[in-house]
């Protein structure tokens, strides 16, 4: 259980930070926007890049991502589908889904996978496919809906291309993938920005709590209560299907997954959301409470299955 709250810790400790300098005003009127374009346009492409560089590709193969791939599907599938039958809107449904399947793998789940799983390696399957698959449609889709149609077809289409985020993960994979050895003097460099990544993402966070309502008292709380259901209890519960009757996995392979997709939504969801102005309070709202859900959902799972 030590991984568990500890990594909890680390984030409400840092996320509290940010919660007091915003009621302090330190860093102005606009320190929440400079923090979020500082992670969203430099310090996460570039965490993004190193860590993507030095992973290893063949776990994208492993049976383990595809029960991470299918039961992000299908409970981003059910948001959707909801979404569309009350009329959210594209932009707003989108970060619904991913706040339903798109889990906190970096600074939450790798103290977690070593203190719990015992490899932080094994939250790479989850980090990849996130990365590289789930990220940039889910940007290109932002783009798209929240910019409008605009521009010739070809420019649109390559709306992933532009993308900091999508940028960063994609040059990544395809240094791990060619083997080039990338000089200390440039990679440096680029590591150190991008360990701002994670702080400026939750002190964000942090200073966007000042002066917000209770979570669950406000419109969104519909679309924030299915997405944290979702994430806290239909994703694990259909990876633990898949994994069992399907795949067949079984001890520390079955933990693995199920651990994983426990996991809360990401920190980092709401970075997508304040950039392209959509869904932010329920981007906040559904990290927030599926962050406190997932506390006691972890311990039930690691006691079970581990």
């Amino acid at each position: 259980m030590q991984g568990v709250l500890s990594g909890f810790l680390v984030i409400a400790v840092v996320i509290g930070v940010g919660y007091a300098i915003g009621r302090r005003g330190d860093l102005g009127e606009q320190g929440r926007e400079v923090l979020t374009k500082l992670a969203f346009h430099v310090a996460s492409p570039a965490l993004l890049f190193t860590t993507l560089a030095g992973a290893d590709l063949s776990v994208i193969f492993s049976s383990r991502l595809l029960v991470t791939a299918l039961s992000t599907a299908a409970v981003a599938g059910v948001f959707v589908a909801v979404g569309v039958a009350r009329g959210w809107g594209v932009g707003r449904t989108t970060i619904g889904a991913l706040c339903s399947s798109y889990v906190n793998s970096g600074n939450l789940g790798i103290p977690i996978a070593v203190y719990v799983l015992g490899d932080a390696s094994l939250v790479a399957p989850v980090l990849l496919f996130q990365l590289v698959g789930v990220t940039p449609v889910a940007l290109t889709i932002l783009d798209l809906s929240t910019a409008g149609e605009k521009g010739p077809l070809w420019r649109r289409l390559l709306t992933p291309l532009r993308n900091p985020i999508a940028i960063g993960s994609l040059a990544g994979v395809a240094v791990s993938a060619t083997g080039v050895r990338i000089p200390g003097p440039v990679m440096d460099p680029v590591t150190l920005i991008g360990n701002m990544a994670v702080p400026a993402v939750l002190l964000a966070f942090g200073i966007s709590l000042r002066g917000s309502t209770l979570p669950l008292r406000t419109d969104e709380r519909g679309p924030v209560l299915l997405a944290v259901a979702l994430k806290a209890v239909g994703q694990p519960l259909v990876a633990w299907a898949l994994a069992v009757g399907v795949f067949g996995l079984r001890g520390a392979h079955l933990l693995d997954v199920v651990v994983t997709s426990a996991l809360p939504a990401a920190q980092n969801l709401f970075t997508y959301a304040s950039s392209y102005r959509v869904g932010e309070t329920l981007a906040r709202e559904a990290i927030l409470v599926s962050t406190v859900v997932s506390v006691p959902v972890l311990v039930v799972v690691a006691a079970l299955l581990g």
